[in-house]
């Protein structure tokens, strides 16, 4: 995409900064199908350790990570609970039950404001010829949730509700620094709460590629096998994992500033009677349904601005800020989008 364009549409639009090309270039590498490359294995231990847990695996893909994970969890024709806007069910094209044959089933979607009895009640036990739940799994930042964070108070309850059932907990946490920043949790204290996690580099983090899966050693040793089958082992991967590495040293502290530039966006848009919830994190979502322009027509008027934004339904668009977005960027933004929104 041009660069005259403010592009809001998501946080996986970023570009390596050139520290961490440097260090991209700079990688000692190996073969990593081998356990062999030295910067991805240093990598997998850094977060593993963030995390509290044994061991972790570097994946291509965040979808990937989420589906290694399942599968660790969720025996085929067997049970995950989740809400009917994660992730794992919305944007993964159905992966779960065409790679792992894991049978799903959702709670009605109120994105981080889960009520642990809710899904306490779903869980269905073995026996009563019903297909028995073996997992949970939450998302932390919730994306179609408007980047909303769920309590710490609520993953405890889960958590409960989890170990009660005899059943695994898994964190799609894709933007869970997110989370971490703008509630102040500890990354082990997050981590302690699940089973499995995935965890992104290439979204809020900015590095090109890559998520993980963290989980016990035994699970990353199993999940080192499903990747190769889902056709995720790599080689020189260290080129890659430097990003990673670097992405974790250098840009989590500041996703505060993408916070608080997406909290700029919202006082902006909220005269317009769009803003769909509180914004906690850096995604803004738009609920266009009594507004005059419906969410394609936004996103053509903003085009002609200069300014690119998600298009989510008819009637749902989403903003996103993020590493590659500067103040004058959003100057831009802050001044377009009012005009548009007012105008029709």
């Amino acid at each position: 995409m041009a660069d005259a364009f403010v592009d809001l549409r998501s946080d996986t639009v970023t570009r390596p900064t050139a520290g961490m090309r440097e260090a991209m270039a700079a990688a000692e590498v190996g073969d990593d199908v081998y356990g062999e490359d030295p910067t991805v294995n240093a990598l997998e231990a850094e977060v593993a350790a963030l995390f509290g847990h044994e061991a972790a695996l570097f994946a291509p893909s965040g979808t990937m990570a989420n589906q290694i994970a399942l599968q660790l969890l969720v025996p085929p024709g067997e049970e995950l609970l989740c809400d009917a806007d994660a992730h794992v069910v919305t944007y993964e094209i159905g992966a779960a039950a065409a790679y792992g044959g894991i049978s799903s089933r959702t709670w009605p979607t109120v994105g981080a404001d889960i009520d642990p009895e809710v899904v306490a009640r779903m869980i269905r036990p073995d026996g009563f010829f019903a297909v028995p739940t073996r997992a949970i799994a939450v998302e932390q930042t919730h994306n179609r949730g408007g980047g909303g964070v769920i309590p710490l108070d609520t993953l405890r309850g889960l958590r409960g509700v989890a170990d009660d059932a005899g059943v695994a907990l898994h964190c799609d946490g894709a933007r869970i620094w997110h989370a971490h920043v703008a509630d102040g949790v500890s990354l082990t204290e997050y981590g302690g709460l699940f089973d499995t996690l995935s965890v992104c580099l290439s979204k809020g983090l900015g590095a090109p590629v890559g998520s993980l899966v963290v989980g016990s050693a035994e699970k990353i040793a199993r999940a080192r096998m499903i990747r190769k089958r889902m056709g995720g082992g790599m080689r020189q991967a260290g080129i890659l994992a430097a990003a990673g590495r670097y992405a974790l040293a250098h840009h989590v502290d500041r996703l505060a500033e993408d916070h608080a530039r997406a909290a700029r966006l919202a006082e902006a848009v909220a005269p317009f009677g769009v803003l769909a919830t509180t914004v906690r994190t850096n995604l803004v979502p738009l609920d266009l349904t009594k507004h005059a322009l419906d969410a394609r027509a936004l996103a053509a008027a903003a085009r002609q601005e200069g300014v690119l934004i998600s298009v989510l339904g008819p009637r749902t668009a989403r903003l996103v800020t993020h590493l590659g977005l500067d103040d004058e960027g959003l100057d831009h933004a802050l001044r377009a989008l009012p005009r548009i929104l007012a105008a029709a």
